[in-house]
């Protein structure tokens, strides 16, 4: 049978058990009757449910809350496996090796991982969650960002293990036109699988390392953006952003390398001091230049908000510890 609900009051009920199709009328009032099927009259029917998702998916606020979490999850999923590749900073912008003298070691030179061209990122993206959705939310969104990225490692782990088909191995070279070319390629990479191996197949040591490291920068970078702004208020965006940022990534910086490398694979001590303050140097030089992105971000969101509800977003933040 059918059954007309207005305002989400029954004008008939059906037997328990029964099941019964309600015609809903929107209490929005807005478009064309939905249907929903209940199974028993003690099953309330308050609202339009159509409706009703379609008001929380217009949330300006949990659409930018959605934005922030996919862009910062991926972000931070990509560094993780680019970050596999070593890059000359200094050749890349075509320059000559620093080769500095850190802590007795010398002809070091900014020799990083491809993953230090989106960390920094992560890190304003922290930075703008923090502001607008406080402590909680980027603890969620840090530790769901852990899981994923534990998961996905989990995968490749597999993967790699999987029984290449035959021609596989050597499937790189055939794609290639001439004689010369495959030639050239076999003798850079003469095996398909054991190249995919090697690149996916991070030590367990840089794994934990990083995951480690990446969960204890996202607390650093909470505590002491929140303490920043008790102290300053609303104003001064620069050093509540920058100066957290600056924080998380010197600990950061090391705990990595401590973890994956003095404990792993049992670097001197001073050595990982002077490999992380060379990154560090590079950390700190991306975080005081993207400080005018911060603005610009912040500019875009108090746009697309509105002044009331980014206000009130902030000041929800602030008691969301």
């Amino acid at each position: 049978m059918t059954l007309t609900v207005l305002d989400g009051a029954y004008r008939q009920r059906p037997r328990d058990g029964h099941v019964a199709n309600f015609l809903l009328l929107c209490p929005a009032g807005a478009g064309p009757l939905c249907c929903l099927r209940v199974k028993s009259r003690r099953t309330p029917v308050q609202n339009c449910y159509i409706c009703g998702m379609e008001q929380v998916l217009q949330g300006k606020s949990a659409k930018l809350f959605v934005l922030l979490a996919g862009v910062f999850v991926t972000t931070a999923l990509v560094a993780e496996f680019i970050g596999v590749k070593i890059f000359s900073l200094e050749m890349s912008l075509g320059f000559a090796p620093a080769n500095l003298r850190i802590l007795g070691y010398g002809q070091l030179s900014f020799n990083l991982t491809a993953g230090v061209l989106l960390w920094p990122v992560v890190f304003v993206l922290t930075d703008i969650i923090n502001e607008y959705f406080g402590p909680r939310g980027v603890r969620f969104l840090s530790w769901m960002t852990v899981v994923l990225i534990a998961f996905a490692f989990l995968v490749i782990y597999v993967a790699i293990r999987l029984e290449p088909a035959g021609f596989w191995p050597r499937s790189h070279l055939t794609r290639l036109a001439t004689e010369a070319q495959r030639e050239a390629m076999e003798a850079r990479v003469s095996d398909y699988d054991a190249a995919f191996g090697i690149v996916f197949g991070q030590s367990l040591w840089i794994i934990i390392g990083s995951l480690v490291a990446f969960l204890v920068g996202q607390i650093l970078d909470v505590v002491s953006f929140h303490r920043i702004k008790q102290w300053t208020g609303e104003e001064k965006i620069w050093l509540r952003a920058t100066g957290s940022t600056l924080i998380s990534q010197l600990v950061d910086s090391f705990v990595v390398l401590f973890i994956a490398f003095y404990l792993g694979a049992h670097w001197p001590f001073t050595r990982v001091l002077a490999i992380g303050l060379i990154n560090y140097m590079y950390k700190f030089v991306m975080a005081i230049a993207l400080t005018p992105a911060i603005y610009a971000m912040h500019y875009v969101i108090e746009r697309y908000l509105g002044p009331e509800e980014a206000e009130r977003l902030r000041q929800l933040a602030m008691q969301n510890t």
